[in-house]
Protein backbone atom coordinates (compact mmCIF):
# COMPACT_ATOMS: atom_id res chain seq x y z
CA UNK A 1 0.00 0.00 0.00
CA UNK A 2 1.41 3.36 -0.98
CA UNK A 3 0.54 6.47 0.94
CA UNK A 4 1.28 9.98 -0.04
CA UNK A 5 1.72 12.71 2.48
CA UNK A 6 0.09 16.00 1.65
CA UNK A 7 2.59 18.81 2.12
CA UNK A 8 1.67 21.32 4.79
CA UNK A 9 0.79 24.82 3.71
CA UNK A 10 3.01 27.74 4.62
CA UNK A 11 0.34 29.04 6.98
CA UNK A 12 0.24 25.68 8.78
CA UNK A 13 4.04 25.61 9.04
CA UNK A 14 4.06 29.15 10.41
CA UNK A 15 1.40 28.23 12.95
CA UNK A 16 3.45 25.23 14.12
CA UNK A 17 6.59 27.40 14.27
CA UNK A 18 4.77 29.99 16.39
CA UNK A 19 3.39 27.16 18.51
CA UNK A 20 6.90 25.86 19.20
CA UNK A 21 7.95 29.34 20.29
CA UNK A 22 4.88 29.76 22.52
CA UNK A 23 5.48 26.34 24.11
CA UNK A 24 9.05 27.30 24.99
CA UNK A 25 7.90 30.60 26.49
CA UNK A 26 5.22 28.79 28.50
CA UNK A 27 7.78 26.27 29.76
CA UNK A 28 10.05 29.15 30.80
CA UNK A 29 7.24 30.80 32.77
CA UNK A 30 6.40 27.50 34.45
CA UNK A 31 10.08 27.05 35.31
CA UNK A 32 10.26 30.49 36.94
CA UNK A 33 7.15 29.84 39.02
CA UNK A 34 7.95 26.22 39.96
CA UNK A 35 11.69 26.46 40.54
CA UNK A 36 11.99 30.03 41.86
CA UNK A 37 10.94 29.17 45.44
CA UNK A 38 13.63 26.47 45.68
CA UNK A 39 16.51 28.96 45.78
CA UNK A 40 17.87 30.60 48.94
CA UNK A 41 16.37 34.07 49.33
CA UNK A 42 19.82 35.55 49.98
CA UNK A 43 20.79 34.68 46.40
CA UNK A 44 17.75 36.44 45.01
CA UNK A 45 18.55 39.67 46.85
CA UNK A 46 21.50 40.28 44.53
CA UNK A 47 20.47 41.33 41.02
CA UNK A 48 23.35 39.48 39.34
CA UNK A 49 22.70 36.22 41.17
CA UNK A 50 18.95 36.65 40.75
CA UNK A 51 19.33 37.07 36.99
CA UNK A 52 21.36 33.88 36.71
CA UNK A 53 18.93 32.00 38.96
CA UNK A 54 16.02 33.12 36.80
CA UNK A 55 17.88 32.18 33.62
CA UNK A 56 18.55 28.76 35.14
CA UNK A 57 14.90 28.25 36.15
CA UNK A 58 13.70 29.15 32.66
CA UNK A 59 16.37 27.07 30.94
CA UNK A 60 15.78 23.92 33.00
CA UNK A 61 12.07 23.94 32.17
CA UNK A 62 12.66 24.81 28.51
CA UNK A 63 15.25 22.03 28.15
CA UNK A 64 12.78 19.56 29.65
CA UNK A 65 10.05 20.70 27.24
CA UNK A 66 12.35 20.47 24.23
CA UNK A 67 13.63 17.04 25.30
CA UNK A 68 10.03 15.87 25.74
CA UNK A 69 9.33 16.99 22.16
CA UNK A 70 12.43 15.06 21.08
CA UNK A 71 14.46 17.99 19.78
CA UNK A 72 18.08 17.15 19.14
CA UNK A 73 20.54 17.72 21.98
CA UNK A 74 22.67 20.14 19.94
CA UNK A 75 19.57 22.31 19.31
CA UNK A 76 18.59 22.09 22.98
CA UNK A 77 22.09 23.17 24.05
CA UNK A 78 22.00 25.98 21.50
CA UNK A 79 18.69 27.29 22.84
CA UNK A 80 19.93 27.04 26.43
CA UNK A 81 23.00 29.09 25.52
CA UNK A 82 20.80 31.70 23.82
CA UNK A 83 18.83 32.06 27.03
CA UNK A 84 21.90 32.69 29.20
CA UNK A 85 23.80 34.88 26.74
CA UNK A 86 21.96 38.18 27.33
CA UNK A 87 22.25 37.92 31.10
CA UNK A 88 25.90 36.94 31.05
CA UNK A 89 26.72 39.75 28.59
CA UNK A 90 24.85 42.31 30.69
CA UNK A 91 26.61 41.36 33.92
CA UNK A 92 29.70 43.35 32.93
CA UNK A 93 27.87 46.68 32.54
CA UNK A 94 25.94 45.89 35.72
CA UNK A 95 29.14 45.25 37.67
CA UNK A 96 30.64 48.45 36.26
CA UNK A 97 27.62 50.41 37.50
CA UNK A 98 26.30 51.24 34.02
CA UNK A 99 23.11 49.18 34.55
CA UNK A 100 20.82 48.96 37.53
CA UNK A 101 19.55 45.60 38.77
CA UNK A 102 16.15 46.32 37.27
CA UNK A 103 17.71 47.25 33.92
CA UNK A 104 19.73 44.01 34.01
CA UNK A 105 16.60 41.92 34.43
CA UNK A 106 14.47 43.83 31.94
CA UNK A 107 17.16 44.06 29.25
CA UNK A 108 18.08 40.39 29.71
CA UNK A 109 14.52 39.32 29.03
CA UNK A 110 13.94 41.81 26.22
CA UNK A 111 17.07 40.57 24.43
CA UNK A 112 16.46 36.87 25.15
CA UNK A 113 13.16 36.56 23.30
CA UNK A 114 14.39 37.85 19.91
CA UNK A 115 17.55 35.76 20.30
CA UNK A 116 15.42 32.66 20.82
CA UNK A 117 13.43 33.54 17.72
CA UNK A 118 16.66 34.11 15.77
CA UNK A 119 17.96 30.69 16.84
CA UNK A 120 14.71 29.11 15.67
CA UNK A 121 14.83 30.89 12.31
CA UNK A 122 18.50 29.95 11.90
CA UNK A 123 17.61 26.27 12.49
CA UNK A 124 14.32 26.32 10.60
CA UNK A 125 14.48 22.62 9.78
CA UNK A 126 14.14 21.86 13.49
CA UNK A 127 11.07 24.04 14.04
CA UNK A 128 9.47 24.74 10.63
CA UNK A 129 7.54 21.65 9.55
Amino acid sequence: MTTTETPRSTARKLARFAGHYAEMVAAMLIGMVALGPLWPSAWLERADAGALVMATDMTVAMVAAMALRRHSWPRIAEMAAVMYLPFVALLVPYWLGALSGTALMVAGHVIMFPLMLAAMVWRRAEYWH
